[in-house]
């Protein structure tokens, strides 16, 4: 009987695909963080009790945990399952959809032997544009050697240590990760060492640069002004007079509290915006200590807690609803 296989690392997701030669290899991409993982977990074990004959291997993996794989498979969001056969990717499924995730299993893996369509890669993205995007990515960023909690050279442990130490936001990149941005960003820079440190698209330096900078106090001065989180929350809250914070969109809820939720904004007939927690941790962890409300998700009328789902439940059915919404309007 097949059985879900929890792969750690690189290594060990190539030399189980590898194993799998023959069979298809059904991948879920998932995070601890995600309560959809956790359910689509359980579809999982199930489908994998199913396979009787061993024609399908099932497979998760910590999407975090694996960089590089995420980044080979263009995974954006979680879960997300990558189907492949003969180490080829024949087709894939984004979101929790245990119909469709059931669907493609049993079709799938009634083809073993058969020839199936690859599905074509997406063109290559240009060296230049990408390193572009990269650099952009964030207003500060840092290119180094492994990632901030598990540094992998003494400099960018250093580096990491000062960006902390001034309170400084920033996004990383793993240049080990990459073997095409590391050489490539040496000749885009002309700067032939890691890390690098960059402010709104322009390279500061290296290590002794930023050291030279934050020993004379104008680090900060060469870096966008930081916004505190509790100033950011704040703007995110008043964005909209009515701003719902829930996983996934108003088209696609992530989570069945949210589905519910949406539902019943729509039948009010009020104008909502809406924010993706499960798109910025900083946001879906930070929110419930400045609100003080645990979960997801939560209503703000005119920058005020409403609450969440069993709390709006109970207005719709006492009719108070819809006037609080509008008080919003």
């Amino acid at each position: 009987m097949a059985a879900v296989k929890e792969i750690p690392d690189v290594s060990g997701f190539r030399a189980a695909i590898k194993e799998n030669v023959g069979k298809l290899s059904v991948v879920h991409f998932a995070a601890t963080w995600a309560p959809q993982c956790t359910q689509m977990d359980e579809v999982m074990v199930e489908l994998a009790k199913d396979q009787q004959n061993s024609t399908v291997s099932f497979i998760k993996v910590e999407a975090e945990d694996v960089p590089e794989i995420s980044e080979e498979f263009e995974i954006s969001a979680v879960p997300t399952f990558i189907f492949i056969r003969n180490g080829k990717k024949v087709d894939r499924l984004d979101g929790a959809n245990a119909a469709e995730l059931t669907k493609k299993v049993k079709l799938l893996g009634s083809q073993t032997g058969v020839d199936v369509p690859q599905i074509p890669d997406a063109p290559k993205e240009d060296l230049n544009a990408k390193l572009k995007r990269l650099i952009n990515a964030e207003d500060v960023m840092l290119f180094m050697k492994g990632i901030p909690a598990e540094p992998r050279c003494g400099f960018s442990k250093q580096i990491i240590q000062i960006l902390n130490e001034n309170n400084v936001k920033y996004g990383s990149f793993n240049i080990l990760a990459d073997e095409e941005v590391r050489q490539g960003l040496k000749t885009f820079s002309n700067w032939p060492t890691y890390p690098q440190l960059y402010s709104k698209g322009e390279l500061l330096g290296g290590l002794d640069i930023v050291k030279e900078l934050a020993e004379s106090g104008e680090l900060k001065l060469q870096l966008p002004q930081q916004q505190s989180l509790d100033d950011r929350l704040k703007g995110l809250i008043n964005q909209a007079p009515v701003m719902l914070f829930m996983k996934g969109d108003r088209a696609a809820p992530r989570c069945g509290f949210s589905k519910q939720t949406i539902a019943i904004l729509n039948e009010s007939g009020v104008e909502y915006s809406t924010f993706d927690i499960l798109g910025d941790d900083e946001v879906r962890q930070g929110l419930k200590t400045f609100s003080n409300w645990p979960t997801y998700p939560q209503l703000y009328v005119k920058g005020e807690l409403v609450g969440g789902l069993d709390i709006i439940k109970e207005l719709q059915e006492s009719k108070e609803l819809v006037n609080i919404l509008k008080n919003g309007q």
